[in-house]
């Protein structure tokens, strides 16, 4: 049977809350998902021992293995209790990060940040390893974060991280998804098709460890359970509609200094706000697939380079189609924001920084000289290397 071009791609006239509600209507079992510990508002709950036994067991495919049905079958979210025997070396990463804010404040640095004015760290993970190996050591050598990736993509993933440090007062962020359509505009999203859509959030993993009690004062992160299995969720999250139910139906899970926090980018989700009189701290981690990656390293500067005086010279003539240099740019210039250097190449009215076909683009809008575009380009390449 052929489908219809309309069949693969989301009706955007078709898209319902009732039609979320239904899925997030479901209840979470525990007998379902014996290895846990409880379930609390919806939501599964892990002890850190449980991880740390099945490391000294050899019973970690059957941790995964419900992991990963608690994450893509379940309510797409967990909390590790205790993910840290010792929680000291969470109060050491912590000074760390207070050192890191303080030099790139004096630096001038700092600015990016998604949502209000909370101090930010981008590529935690990096700056940590740089400033304190040992620290680095000490606090990844735990099997938490390394079985629940493993869960949900398999071996070869790539850990980034960023602080958050969301001061008293501030307000809760809008509900979202994450990386990767979740950053995007919803019309950009509704250019890929439905499948490519709900495989997305195979992609990443969403993380977190608290730095700090968080009690629901604080504003730890609000989430919609089951949300993760609405397909047409990352056309939906930014609808009035959408976001009322959420506001309405979502749950917070309060969080102990050294507790870590796992769900699927697609599960609706945001901030809380803080109305206590405390920072809330958190190292939030965005783990990559391996298969997130291309199979070739390309020089799209090169590329760019050598294309960009024919099609400048062709576009000044009236000899070339807007999609056809759309369709030449596709193929020479970089189209995707990430991963770059974020503390070098900032979010641009938006949550993401500008990508070389958009550079390309703005070359020739405003007719730059290759020479301009050169220049451009290699500031382009500097601010996006680690």
């Amino acid at each position: 049977m052929v489908r219809s071009e309309s069949e693969r791609y989301f009706d955007t006239q078709k898209i319902r809350v009732e039609d979320l509600d239904e899925i997030c209507s479901k209840q979470t079992r525990a007998a379902d998902f014996p290895i846990a510990e409880t379930v609390e508002q919806n939501a599964l709950i892990y002890e850190g021992d449980v991880f740390r036994q099945a490391v000294a067991d050899g019973t970690e495919v059957a941790l995964k293995t419900e992991l990963c049905r608690a994450l893509k079958d379940g309510p797409g979210i967990f909390v590790v209790k205790d993910a840290y025997v010792d929680v000291s070396v969470v109060d050491r990463c912590t000074e760390i990060f207070t050192q890191v804010i303080a030099e790139e404040k004096a630096a001038g640095q700092g600015q990016g940040d998604h949502f209000g004015n909370n101090v930010r760290i981008w590529n935690s993970v990096q700056k940590v390893c740089a400033e304190d190996p040992e620290v680095f050591i000490d606090y990844f050598l735990s099997p938490v974060l390394a079985i629940a990736c493993e869960a949900w993509l398999g071996p070869f993933y790539q850990v980034t991280g960023q602080v958050n440090n969301v001061k008293p007062g501030s307000a809760a962020q809008s509900v979202h998804r994450d990386y990767h359509l979740g950053f995007q505009s919803a019309e950009t999203v509704a250019r890929f098709p439905a499948h490519a859509q709900v495989m997305s959030q195979y992609l990443t993993l969403q993380g977190a460890v608290a730095h700090g009690d968080m009690p629901e004062e604080s504003g730890p992160t609000l989430l919609l359970p089951y949300s993760h299995q609405y397909a047409a969720g990352y056309l939906a999250h930014k609808r009035p509609e959408f976001q009322a139910y959420f506001e309405v139906h979502c749950t917070q899970m309060p969080l102990g200094k050294g507790d870590m926090i796992f769900f699927t980018p697609a599960v609706f989700h945001g901030a809380g706000a803080n109305r206590s009189a405390s920072d809330r701290i958190a190292n939030l981690f965005q783990i990559s697939s391996a298969f997130g990656r291309t199979m070739e390293t390309i020089d799209n500067g090169v590329m760019v380079e050598a294309v960009y005086p024919v099609l400048l010279a062709r576009a000044q003539a009236g000899t070339i189609t807007e999609r056809e240099v759309s369709d030449v740019i596709s193929v020479a210039a970089d189209g995707y924001s990430f991963p770059t250097n974020l503390d070098l190449d900032p979010p641009v009215d938006g949550n993401a920084p500008e990508t070389g076909q958009q550079l390309v683009w703005r070359a020739l809008g405003e007719r730059w000289s290759p020479e301009e575009l050169y220049a451009r380009m290699s500031a382009y390449g500097q601010r996006r290397k680690a």
